[in-house]
């Protein structure tokens, strides 16, 4: 495992806009259709990452329980799937399935959309709110494979929190640290 630490985009940076392919539907979908009403979580994971099935049922927790509070999930693989084929679309579905994702998993074939939001981890977080506008950026929560702290997911429900209820998150945003991601070669 490579510990890679995420870059942390300055904050009122607005999201950039993406239409990628969803894996788990097969369709193509864009930013300002999935942003939810109140806030968008966009985080950068991949299949094979420790550190990402680490927290994969957080993930989809968390999902759960910010959707009805008007907040959406997305997530992006942005792999290189020639020298990484366990990341590829179809391994993506197989992984969102078995773990019930409730969120978009899309693929970003060319890695723009990871360039476009300066990821270099996975899992690499990104929290928007109604307007787009970044109001965290970094890691999930504390744990990390191996270092025996619950995963609760605390930063980003934090950060979700503070942004439904109109307040300033002043809690340190730590980086997310996880595996680099597998840019492409060529």
């Amino acid at each position: 495992m490579s510990d890679t630490l995420s870059n942390m985009m300055p904050l009122g940076t607005k999201a950039p806009d993406f239409t990628l392919k969803d894996t788990i539907s097969d369709k193509n979908l864009s930013l300002n259709t999935l942003k939810g009403e109140q806030a968008t979580v966009i985080f950068f994971i991949c299949n094979h990452c420790p550190f990402v099935i680490h927290v994969n049922a957080q993930l989809v927790q968390l999902a759960k329980d910010y959707k009805q509070k008007g907040v959406n999930c997305i997530a992006i693989s942005s792999n290189d799937i020639k020298n990484y084929p366990q990341d590829a679309p179809d391994k993506m579905k197989l992984v969102a399935k078995r773990e019930g994702y409730i969120f978009p998993y899309l693929f970003d074939e060319t890695q723009s959309v990871a360039r476009a939001y300066n990821a270099a981890c996975t899992p690499d977080f990104f929290v928007f709110d109604s307007e787009l506008t970044l109001k965290y950026r970094g890691q999930l929560d504390d744990s990390r494979p191996g270092n025996a702290i619950a995963v609760t997911g605390q930063d980003i429900r934090h950060a979700l929190d503070c942004i439904l209820n109109k307040e300033d998150n002043l809690n340190v945003q730590k980086p997310s640290i996880g595996c680099n991601i597998k840019w492409s070669k060529a």
